[in-house]
């Protein structure tokens, strides 16, 4: 059984809108809709657990849950302080017939079912598994006076993105090592890492990105309308 954990708790400042951003309009309909769509529609998903802010339950139910009738949502956790509360909050709630999660950003609309099953079958082959894209420009490794330090090769640099995709115990026991040695990574690959876990990386979309700022939400309508017109 494949759960996936949908992450929509989190605040949004950047956009500077009076709206939590998952629920800002992309084409005619909300982004944590366009979201939850994907993995909805995915043969491979079985159960969705929902992660969103305490006091958004109810705007949650009207404008999202009530109106699409998402079969696969079987339940809406609250999220943590930090992003990592949030997703051990997720993993508590999934089915105990569980086999793989995948924790995605509710923010992260243009996901693709082929980039689920990639990380699927890649998270079942190696128990750990994140989406990401090489990256394109060269990039620079500065010390604190901001003199260049060195310059790693690009075919060995990526941008992470989400989904990633664990097996059960993996993704578990990562969590369990970070809360003992107080650790707070800013994803859920990382804590794998630091427990000594290797992460499979899969190759994703560039078009699977996480909507931020204003400017984001403009791209993720452009490139809506250009695949329409594919």
């Amino acid at each position: 059984m494949n759960t996936a954990i949908i992450l929509a708790a989190g605040k949004g400042s950047r956009m500077k809108a009076q709206l939590n951003k998952q629920y800002l309009i992309l084409k005619e309909k909300p982004i944590l809709a366009h979201t939850i769509s994907v993995f909805e529609e995915s043969p491979l998903i079985d159960e969705i657990i929902l992660v969103i802010s305490e006091f958004e339950h109810d705007l949650c139910k009207n404008k999202i849950l009530d109106k699409y009738k998402f079969k696969k949502v079987k339940k809406i956790v609250s999220g943590g302080k930090e992003r990592q509360h949030s997703v051990l909050k997720g993993i508590n709630a999934v089915n105990e017939k569980t086999d793989i999660v995948l924790i995605h950003d509710g923010a992260r609309p243009l996901l693709t079912k082929n980039v689920i099953k990639k990380c699927v079958d890649s998270a079942k082959e190696y128990g750990a598994a994140s989406v990401g894209v090489p990256i394109k420009e060269t990039i620079k490794i500065m010390g604190k006076d901001k003199f260049v330090k060195y310059t790693p090769k690009r075919e060995n640099v990526w941008v992470t993105q989400t989904p990633q995709a664990f097996s059960i115990e993996v993704i578990k026991r990562a969590h369990e090592v970070a809360i003992e040695q107080e650790i707070l990574g800013t994803d859920d690959a990382m804590l794998v890492e630091h427990m000594g876990g290797d992460v499979k990386m899969v190759e994703g979309d560039y078009e699977n990105i996480k909507i931020t700022t204003p400017d984001d939400l403009i791209t993720a309508e452009a490139i809506l309308a250009h695949k329409k017109h594919i």
